[in-house]
């Protein structure tokens, strides 16, 4: 059967300050695509364009302007940070493009013109602090790279920390770029917090990590136990960039490579096949791939690529993803997703800590999560798995 090519954008930031996450968001984008091609129950293909935005965000507006030039393109799945997909959204509205955004994301925004599979706060930040909280973590210190996804994410743990006796000793914020990390480190170890919330990302995460284990061996001090650091970012391929010093975080996240699933099975099969030597996947990857499979779903509901006809079936798809079967709410265009908490081993993967006990439902803006521990009543969001 020849099938039909449908060109589809990939933009992702493989060089620059986080191109270990560009990379590996674009690997997990590719894999979704040969699946598609090799499934005799799609009669279309995705004839792949991308766009190199270089981790700047006038590249990813750059590479908008020209992917969404392409006769017939409509549709692009990329970016990473807030900053860059905040860039770019004036450009998919001008040209009624869709961007399918596959990243964990600080949340307070809708679209018309994304569609968001990565975890909203509410599947991210706010179990982070739920868990945190009920170890009796209560004295936080915050740092992050200097942009909205710290920015946000920081306010919302400081809410839910602030409503359970909890306070924030210091919150410092660094350039993405900034790989000098002693003077943040020294005044962490002066505060001496009861964790430290990361929102750093790519080289400035990696920096840190490793100097902040260095100088609490300098100082006797069991840095995973005494100076524990959490993040809702901190994924596999980025473990072996840390170095000695990459175990013992915790970290929040719908996907670990380590999930119990059959989708999770055939997923890593296939991408040590597409990609031998590449490393671990991540939820980054997974998320990536999430959107092709999601947009091909909805594609071949419509009998159509247009944005129109493909939005209208977004409430009608799902897809038995690594994580767990996933949908997309309608109201928000945000994706129903599997929280859990792990902590990073020096193996390169992560020991999952707690998983969700259900598929959550996307709430960018918390409406409906509680935000108090007092007020989780009924079924944990978490439970421990042993």
């Amino acid at each position: 059967m020849v099938k039909t090519s449908i060109p589809l954008g990939l933009m992702f930031s493989q060089e620059g300050p986080y191109a270990a996450v560009g990379m590996t968001m674009f690997r997990g984008a590719q894999l979704a695509v040969s699946e598609i091609e090799d499934d005799a129950d799609y009669d279309f293909r995705f004839d792949v364009l991308s766009a190199e935005p270089g981790g700047r965000n006038d590249g990813y507006v750059a590479g908008a302007q020209a992917l969404l030039a392409v006769p017939g393109l409509t549709h692009v799945v990329g970016c990473y940070t807030s900053s860059s997909r905040k860039e770019v959204l004036p450009v998919f509205e001008k040209l009624d493009g869709v961007l399918w955004y596959p990243s964990h994301y600080e949340g307070f925004e809708t679209s018309e013109n994304i569609v968001y599979t990565g975890a909203a706060p509410n599947q991210h930040v706010v179990p982070l602090t739920h868990y945190i909280l009920s170890e009796g973590g209560r004295r936080a210190f915050m740092v992050g790279s200097n942009y909205i996804w710290a920015w946000e994410n920081n306010r919302i743990m400081r809410e839910i920390l602030g409503r359970n006796g909890g306070q924030v000793l210091g919150e410092r914020y660094l350039p993405v770029d900034d790989v000098q990390m002693d003077e943040i480190v020294d005044l962490i170890l002066r505060h001496r917090p009861d964790f430290i919330f990361s929102t750093l990302i790519g080289e400035s995460a990696y920096s840190f990590f490793r100097c902040l284990r260095r100088k609490c061996i300098a100082a006797s001090l069991d840095q995973p136990r005494d100076l524990p650091v959490l993040s809702c970012s901190l994924a596999e391929f980025e473990l072996p960039l840390i170095g000695g010093a990459c175990d013992g975080h915790i970290s929040s996240s719908v996907y670990f490579s380590s999930v119990k699933t059959e989708a999770n099975e055939r997923f890593l099969t296939a991408w040590e096949h597409h990609y031998p030597g590449a490393g671990q996947t991540s939820a980054d990857a997974e998320a990536s791939y999430i959107a092709v499979h999601m947009l091909a779903r909805a594609i071949k509901r419509a009998s159509s690529a247009s944005p129109d006809a493909v939005l209208q079936e977004l409430s009608a798809v799902s897809f038995d993803a690594p994580q767990g079967l996933v949908r997309i709410d309608p109201e928000n265009r945000h994706s129903f997703l599997w929280p859990r908490i792990g902590r990073s081993r020096a193996d390169g993967t992560f020991e999952i800590l707690h998983s969700s006990t259900k598929l959550v439902r996307p709430d960018p803006y918390l409406v409906w999560e509680p935000l108090s521990l007092a007020a989780l009543t009924g079924e944990k969001m978490l439970r421990v798995v042993s």
